[in-house]
């Protein structure tokens, strides 16, 4: 299972807010810019906007995903953050074939279009567990005008095999979904339980 864990020593969630902001916590270590696992703080400050502008539709505020899409593939750029204790774990997780037409490993543009096969960037809220093609799975509903066809173009999180640090050591970068957040077999288990119904995910580039 790829995934690296990185705490933000103790910060709250006004504590996140400050990072966000550039503020740095009283009594807080900072973290280093270059940490994996680590969200930018631009990130991070535009998914705190989105659970906030969006608190009426996401009843759980402890734990946000951001999946961060300026990073390459290879990286472990989908982040779950624990907003009590500050502590972030991060997974790898691929980007829509649409998004990288010539397979770089980099997303170069999000679509929400019907059969673009693209991800699609903005605020998103999980929801139900189920099992289909691709086994387990979680049903995303997009919140934003930029992916709020997430619903009917079946965006959702599940497992695939092209998430793997086997195909990384291989081929240097991951496999495309179809613009689903697909995440390593490995992992999936965990960030299901970890996020589940009703949470925010949130993805952009830095």
């Amino acid at each position: 299972m790829h995934f690296t864990r990185r705490s933000f020593v103790g910060v709250t969630l006004a504590g996140l807010a400050g990072l966000a902001a550039g503020r740095e916590p009283a009594g807080a270590e900072r973290p280093r810019a270059e940490s994996a696992g680590t969200v930018p703080a631009p990130l991070l400050r535009r998914a705190l906007d989105a659970l906030e502008r969006h608190r009426g539709n996401i009843e759980h505020r402890d734990v946000i995903g951001i999946a961060d899409f300026s990073q390459h593939s290879h990286a472990p750029r989908f982040h779950l953050l624990n907003l009590g204790d500050g502590t972030a774990t991060s997974y790898l997780v691929a980007h829509g074939r649409g998004s990288d037409p010539a397979h770089t490993g980099w997303l170069e543009h999000f679509s929400n279009a019907p059969r673009s096969e693209a991800t699609s960037a903005g605020a998103y809220r999980t929801d139900s567990i189920y099992v289909g093609g691709h086994g387990r799975s979680m049903r995303l509903d997009g919140l934003d005008p930029t992916n709020d066809n997430a619903a009917s173009r079946a965006i959702v999180v599940h497992g695939a095999w092209y998430v793997s640090e086997e195909i990384i050591r291989h081929f240097g970068l991951l496999g495309r979904s179809e613009g689903c957040l697909a995440v390593a077999n490995s992992s999936l288990d965990e960030v299901l339980t970890r996020l589940g119904p009703g949470r925010l995910i949130y993805a952009d580039k830095a």
